[in-house]
């Protein structure tokens, strides 16, 4: 075999081996994606099933229930439009609470309960994630210069 052929199929083998690599993280990328849904979007069926999301909204008042001796708690997210029922079992965030904003990741079941891996709240008063601004239909308040 001459060097020039040798040279082509290291070439050659690099292309493959650098679009072999690219396809795989591509791959992963997109199945790693975590999505926003808002709850309307939720109950128009929206989501994809079998797979982890997030779900943003305001905390419904008087909607957090927590059982007694554990930390599961259930709690209502709305969007001002519609509402998905949310189950946890953890501690929620300190910031947590009726009324604010909340962002969720977790999947869907069956019976449309959203069961929550983590649970996310505001950490600032003047924040509120532009996700959740925007499917509430509310402009995102102005960050103050520090």
């Amino acid at each position: 075999m001459t060097p020039r052929r040798k040279r082509l199929l290291a070439v050659i083998a690099i292309v493959a081996g650098v679009g072999a690599a690219a396809t795989l993280a591509t791959l992963a990328f997109k199945e790693n994606l975590l999505y926003f849904y808002s709850p309307t979007q939720i109950l128009a069926g929206e989501v994809p099933q079998g797979r982890t999301f997030r779900i943003g909204g305001l905390v419904t008042t008087g909607s957090v229930k927590r059982s007694s001796g554990s930390l599961e708690v259930s709690f209502i997210v709305t969007d001002n439009q519609e509402s998905v029922p949310v189950r946890y079992t953890g501690l929620l965030p300190d910031l947590f609470s009726e009324g604010k904003g909340v962002i969720a990741h977790g999947h869907l079941t069956e019976s449309g309960e959203f069961v929550a891996d983590e649970v996310l709240a505001k950490h600032d008063e003047n924040y509120m994630p532009p996700e959740v601004a925007e499917s509430l239909r509310m402009p995102t308040p102005a960050r103050k210069s520090e």
